[in-house]
C-alpha cells in the first residue's frame, strides 16, 4: 500500500508498549502488513540492510512484526519464552536509528510462539542471528529499543566504523 515512515530514535511513540492483535481487527491486518513490506523494502535499497521491522516502527501501535530473508513472515501477537542461558554479544543495528550500532547481549537461542495471516497458532525455535533478531524486534513491541540494551557506555559505533568492530563479530552464524 504505501512506504511509511519509519519512527527514529527519541520519538516517543518507541518507548509505548504495543496492543495485542485481537479477533476482529485480523481482517485489517493485512493493509499494515503490506506496509510493513513496502516500508522494509525501502529501506533496504537505501541503506542495504534490513530483515524485519515492528508495526511500533511506522507508528502503529500492535504487537505485529514482519520479517523477510529468505520468505516474508508475519508474526501475529509473538511471545519469546524458554530462552536458552547461554548468551551471545552482537553490534546490533535498527531502522530506527540507521547509521548506528550498538552491542548488545541476547539468548543464543529461544522459543517463539506467534500467530500467523492464516489465523495458525505456530511454536518454533530459534537460534543464533535469527534469535537475535526476533528478541530485537519483540522488544520494539515492548518500548524497549536495542540502545537500551547496550552492555556499557562504550557499546555504540557509527556503522562507518564497522570494518573495526567485523573481527569481533566473525565467528557468528551468518556474519
Amino acid at each position: 500500500m504505501a512506504v511509511r515512515e519509519v519512527l527514529l530514535l527519541g520519538n516517543p511513540t518507541l518507548y509505548e508498549i504495543s496492543k495485542p492483535v485481537i479477533e476482529p481487527e485480523l481482517n485489517q491486518i493485512a493493509e499494515v502488513v503490506t506496509d510493513l513490506h513496502d516500508t522494509l523494502m525501502a529501506f533496504r535499497e537505501r541503506h542495504g540492510a534490513g530483515r524485519a521491522i515492528a508495526a511500533p516502527q511506522i507508528g502503529t501501535m500492535k504487537r505485529l512484526v514482519y520479517m523477510y530473508i529468505h520468505e516474508p513472515m508475519v508474526f501475529i501477537n509473538p511471545v519469546l519464552d524458554r530462552k536458552s542461558e547461554e548468551m551471545m554479544e552482537v553490534w546490533d543495528d535498527c531502522l530506527c536509528f540507521p547509521e548506528l550500532l550498538v552491542k548488545v547481549r541476547r539468548h543464543k537461542g529461544c522459543r517463539i510462539r506467534y500467530q500467523n495471516m492464516d489465523r495458525g497458532e505456530v511454536e518454533t525455535w530459534l537460534e543464533d542471528d535469527i534469535s537475535e533478531l526476533l528478541q530485537h524486534e519483540v522488544d520494539h513491541l515492548d518500548g524497549i529499543l536495542a540502545v537500551s540494551r547496550a552492555i556499557d557506555g562504550h557499546s555504540f559505533a557509527m556503522k562507518n566504523q564497522k570494518q573495526f568492530l567485523e573481527k569481533e563479530n566473525a565467528h557468528l552464524p551468518g556474519k
